[in-house]
């Protein structure tokens, strides 16, 4: 085996991406459908972004029309056509409308990081946790993952915690890595590693 060639066991662990991005990855939970966004959900995604609150510790500005919610939607679908990243709609079961975001803002070789939002009626209720459980999963199972990262900024306690909750592990914190809405944020660095995903499964 020469130095371009590789490993045999390497390939084992590779995803197949003909599969994972043949066809956008709808997924299913108890209460929630994770799928792809179309120009349909403009409205309902405007409704979140639209709320100060939402974009808070968000890299970019509350929405202030339909457009904005339009050209969102058409970056995450040039983004998984091109093999950068997911993000997966969510909608309840019940009524299939659209009340966040969850997916991989990027990918690379068995690491990727993740992003989500929720409309701000639907705080606290569980239902980012849920979602997040299950594009972990995907991310694991079907990306053969080895590393999911989250990056929040400091103030953000509550995502913060939330990120805890699924068992990932605060790093450090990541002094002026960011920059947007005019100044630098210093982000702590969350992680989860696929061995403590699986000793977390494990155990339930």
């Amino acid at each position: 085996m020469n130095a371009y060639e590789m490993d045999p066991t390497e390939l084992e662990n590779e995803p197949d991406l003909d599969a994972v991005f043949g066809e956008f990855p709808n997924l299913q939970t108890p209460n929630l459908y994770l799928r792809e966004l179309t120009e349909d959900d403009a409205a309902d995604l405007l409704a979140v972004f639209a709320d100060e609150e939402v974009t808070r510790f968000y890299d970019l500005y509350a929405y202030a029309s339909e457009d904005e919610a339009l050209e969102l939607i058409d970056f995450f679908t040039e983004s998984f056509e091109v093999e950068r990243s997911i993000r997966w709609g969510i909608a309840r079961r019940a009524d299939d409308r659209i009340i966040g975001t969850c997916g991989y803002v990027w990918l690379r070789r068995f690491r990727g990081e993740i992003g989500y939002e929720l409309h701000r009626a639907l705080w606290r209720q569980g239902i980012m946790k849920e979602a997040l459980a299950a594009i972990i999963q995907f991310g694991f199972e079907l990306l053969r993952l080895n590393r999911i990262e989250a990056l929040v900024m400091v103030e953000n306690t509550a995502s913060a915690a939330l990120l805890r909750s699924l068992g990932f592990q605060e790093e450090g914190v990541l002094r002026e890595h960011d920059y947007f809405k005019g100044q630098f944020h210093d982000m702590r660095c969350f992680a989860l590693l696929q061995r403590d995903w699986q000793a977390r499964q494990a155990q339930t």
